[in-house]
Parts: C-alpha cells; sequence; structure tokens
C-alpha cells in the first residue's frame, strides 16, 4: 500500500483536492500535525465492508449515544457551492 505523508498545512490550505487526490490514488496520507501528532487517511472502495462503524455501535456507549443524538436532531441540508 502506497503511503504519502504531507504537513498539516497542506491538508488545511486545500481539503477537497487533497482528499479527492487520496480517494482517487488509492494512497494512505499521513498528516503531519502541528504537535507532532501523525492522521492517517486512509481511502475506501465503495463496496469495501468495513466493520469500524458496527463495532462502535455494538460496543461503544458513547458511539451509540452521538448515533441516537443525531438520529433525534432536524436535518440540515449540505450547502451547496457556488458554481
Amino acid at each position: 500500500m502506497a503511503i504519502k505523508t504531507i504537513p498539516f498545512s497542506r491538508l488545511e490550505a486545500d481539503l477537497k483536492n487533497t482528499l479527492s487526490e487520496c480517494a482517487e490514488s488509492g494512497q494512505t496520507l499521513v498528516v503531519e500535525l502541528p504537535d507532532q501528532r501523525l492522521l492517517a487517511i486512509q481511502p475506501l472502495d465503495p463496496g469495501e465492508e468495513d466493520s469500524l462503524v458496527d463495532e462502535l455501535l455494538q460496543a461503544n456507549p458513547k458511539f451509540q449515544a452521538l448515533v441516537a443524538k443525531s438520529k433525534a436532531s432536524p436535518r440540515k441540508p449540505f450547502p451547496s457551492e457556488a458554481r
């Protein structure tokens, strides 16, 4: 698996294009945060099974409460971009 390391400033400056590049290339991005921590962003195939959400729903009460709160909240539309 290909891995590319980028500074947080690049992600911050061009979030949409950086994430699109990650999704299209299949590369995992490792983002270097200003406080020396690292964060990985990994693309998933649309049909790929990802068990993380299922595992969180089964075993994490805080995540369960967050999902319940979200379900109870009114839905807001995503803002449309000016073209």
